[in-house]
């Protein structure tokens, strides 16, 4: 018989429904059972955060400096550009948005209480090597300086490293997220306020669908106001693109219809065969979307001070934590969760409530990610005018 797979969605959603269910006859002592894997597995990804920073970042900022270039810079600096505008758009829409549809402080107070909260039968303090704020900081000074030094040797042995961590990311942390998010939830609903999460979680997923629709209309609106052409005709093209992103969740394996659709948008074929597949890694408003408005709904719901000159630095730094990204469902926020806890103050549930919320939206973050890429190689196409990929070479 042929073996059924299960999406990491799939996995997820299982995992949330169960947690729910069990929560409302499983015995205490059983239930601490799980909880004690959850202190175990939040404790190991605390840990490997700042490996997953200097593993991710380190080589993705020195890889940019190779065969660099006018293309790859203007290519970098609009994708860049995009992505950022896409937090600051969705930071906006959500501060104006999220406070009608969220109580402040109404799902979270008894997941901080200690007097409801399901307790460990025991801890393994797993002491980080560096805190997150120190290994952003070694990873942006090390992968700039990779950008400049003649030699290949460090550069190969941070890209070696990097494969390391994708390795405990693919084999270690992914597969492990259900079972995580089954003892949140579990929790949650022995805490009685899961009611209230899932309420928000529907609220917070339709706003952010909105959203990317309105994100991409807006990219093809400059895309064709450059291009001069019809910017619902350009988007339309693009859809083969945007259904092969629902299907897949992953950029990367959408990058052949990507490039056709471009190049059916007119772009030179010489242009997108260079700025899809660098988009696809470096490209992610999209991703970004969904972690701002997951992390501004989490902070309303456990009323956490948000102010505008914090989050801001949390946009313009996730901006760039994006490009580190591995290309496995999820890989974004996986990324994200050390700019969360450095930045924001996320603790362990909060970062498993944005996990479970991020992957619930994973294959239209990723559609609104790759068909965005379509409307950056218009617009490279229209800026670049004699550039050819040769010369960055």
């Amino acid at each position: 018989m042929k073996k059924i797979k299960i999406s990491l969605l799939g996995k997820v959603a299982i995992a949330i429904v169960a947690g729910i269910i069990f929560g409302y006859f499983l015995p205490i002592p059983v239930a601490r059972i799980f909880t004690t894997i959850n202190s175990l597995f939040g404790n190991f990804l605390s840990f490997t955060i700042p490996l997953i920073i200097v593993g991710l970042v380190t080589p993705a900022i020195g890889e940019l400096g190779k065969g660099a270039g006018r293309l790859l810079a203007l290519t970098a600096v609009i994708a860049y550009g995009s992505t950022i505008f896409s937090g600051f758009f969705t930071y906006g829409v959500s501060d104006l948005v999220f406070p009608k549809l969220i109580v402040e402080g109404s799902g979270m107070q008894a997941l901080s209480d200690t007097s409801v909260k399901l307790t460990p039968y025991f801890e393994v303090i797993m002491q980080p090597v560096m805190g997150v704020m120190t290994a952003l900081i070694l990873s942006f000074t090390i992968g700039l300086g990779l950008t400049t030094t003649m030699g290949n040797t460090l550069k190969k042995g941070f890209i070696d490293f990097r494969e390391i961590i994708t390795l405990v990311i693919d084999k270690v942390i992914i597969p492990f997220l259900p079972l995580y998010i089954f003892g949140i939830f579990l929790d949650m609903t022995i805490s009685g306020q899961v009611g209230t999460i899932i309420t928000t979680f529907i609220k917070v997923i339709a706003v952010i669908f909105v959203l990317h629709i309105v994100l991409l209309v807006l990219q093809y609106v400059i895309a064709g106001i450059l291009s001069k052409k019809n910017p619902f005709k350009l988007l339309r093209n693009m859809l083969p693109a945007y259904a092969t992103a629902l299907g897949t969740q992953s950029s990367a394996a959408t990058i052949p219809v990507t490039m056709a659709q471009t190049i059916k948008n007119g772009v030179r074929e010489s242009i997108a065969v260079f700025t899809v597949p660098l988009c696809a890694t470096i490209h992610l408003s999209g991703s970004t979307m969904k972690i701002v408005a997951c992390a501004m709904a989490i902070m309303i719901m456990s009323g956490h001070p948000m102010t505008f000159p914090t989050m801001a630095g949390f946009i313009f730094m996730l901006g760039i934590t994006m490009v580190a990204a591995p290309g496995v469902p999820g890989g974004a926020i996986m990324a994200a969760l050390g700019v969360l806890q450095s930045m924001l103050g996320f603790d362990e549930t909060q970062q498993a409530l944005m996990i479970a919320l991020y992957i619930a939206m994973d294959s239209f973050g990723t559609a609104c990610n790759v068909t965005g890429d379509g409307a950056i190689s218009i617009i490279v196409d229209k800026i670049a005018g004699k550039f050819k990929p040769a010369q960055t070479n």
